[in-house]
């Protein structure tokens, strides 16, 4: 695949702390706040905005996980045997303000499935979205309430976020596939030039 890098791993700290202050200034502080990251990398997302919020506000925010495999709606086409990560919440939901988060935001359908796995753990009093890339091509209304950076994209490109915890750096590209090569098209044969016009004998 072709790729580029959309993201170093210094945007994406700025991006981080970013979304922390954005967290706090539309909570009007941190009381009741909640993290959840999305299995797999959302996790890690929301432990590192959970430590920026630390950084500026002194307060230690509850961070939890969760995996949304079995509320995917299209859990028969990802694998006969789905691999399940696991979901931790370490507090009751209830009445609180549970911001999920996740590296990309795309077709909508993830941040669907996770909403229906948290009303199995409560009765959220809000449930916001923060997002390190939004791509776009939404098939669901859903947006992102804090977004690290928005990206125009093309259905046939692919957003990769690579994180230190999961992967061993920080960086976001997007790669596009390769096309095929077409084969050159035979040039047409030539087309054989039309007789002259033969003199007429039967004249007298």
């Amino acid at each position: 695949m072709d790729g580029r890098q959309i993201m170093t791993a210094d945007e994406i700290r700025r991006a981080i702390i970013r979304i922390s202050h954005e967290l706090v200034e539309k909570q009007a502080g941190t009381e009741g706040l909640v993290l959840v990251g999305i299995q797999r990398r959302g996790v890690p997302l929301a432990h590192r905005i959970a430590a920026a919020v630390e950084d500026h506000e002194g307060v230690t925010l509850p961070v939890g996980a969760l995996d949304i495999t079995f509320y995917r709606d299209d859990l028969s086409l990802v694998a006969q045997q789905p691999i399940v990560k696991g979901t931790q919440l370490p507090v009751d939901l209830n009445d609180r303000t549970v911001v999920l988060v996740d590296d990309v935001l795309y077709t909508g359908r993830t941040v669907r499935a996770a909403m229906d796995a948290l009303v199995d753990f409560g009765r959220p009093r809000a449930i916001r979205l923060a997002v390190l890339v939004d791509r776009g091509h939404r098939e669901l209304p859903i947006r992102a309430d804090h977004v690290g950076k928005n990206v125009p994209t093309s259905s046939d490109e692919v957003v990769k976020v690579a994180l230190v915890e999961v992967d061993g750096e920080d960086a976001v590209r997007i790669e596009r596939p390769e096309r095929p090569e077409r084969p050159e098209r035979p040039e047409p044969p030539e087309r054989p030039e039309p007789p002259l016009d033969r003199p007429r004998t039967d004249v007298p």
